[in-house]
């Protein structure tokens, strides 16, 4: 007669694996920490961007056009904001510029040259955010 004996070693551990791949509430949970990281660098970064140029004092000098804000009053770097809404089962990073004149130096208008302040720290963070995603459910599919 032939036989074998066989076991399986770490089945708790993919068992474990299994569990938390099922569980949404996880998986959401390490989504909106690491958005919330990497929207807290966004915010860092721009308000560095803006902190950058000119020192408040009464000979306040304006950025150059297509360069960020300098800051004068505090008030536009102070303003960012970062949240992570969900909403209809998405989540979604939105990092917001709550001072009034944001959008107006932002995109500029037809007397202001635009200068931009969050679309440049958007565009060189975005890989760094879906490292981000990815990091989340690898944490939620990972084996140990």
């Amino acid at each position: 007669m032939v036989g074998f004996d066989a076991r399986v070693v770490g089945a708790n551990v993919h068992a474990n694996r299994l569990r938390r791949m099922r569980n949404a509430q996880y998986m959401q949970r390490e989504l909106v920490k690491e958005l919330m990281v990497e929207g807290e660098e966004i915010r860092k970064e721009i308000q560095d961007s803006i902190r950058a140029g000119g020192i408040p004092s009464p000979n306040h000098v304006p950025s150059a056009p297509g360069q960020p804000p300098n800051a004068d009053t505090h008030n536009l770097d102070l303003s960012i904001d970062v949240r992570v809404p969900r909403a209809s089962g998405r989540t979604s990073l939105v990092v917001i510029a709550q001072a009034e004149y944001a959008a107006a130096l932002e995109f500029g208008t037809s007397r202001i040259a635009e200068r931009p302040f969050m679309r440049p720290v958007f565009a060189r963070r975005k890989d760094s955010v879906i490292q981000g995603m990815v990091r989340a459910l690898r944490s939620t599919v990972r084996i140990a």
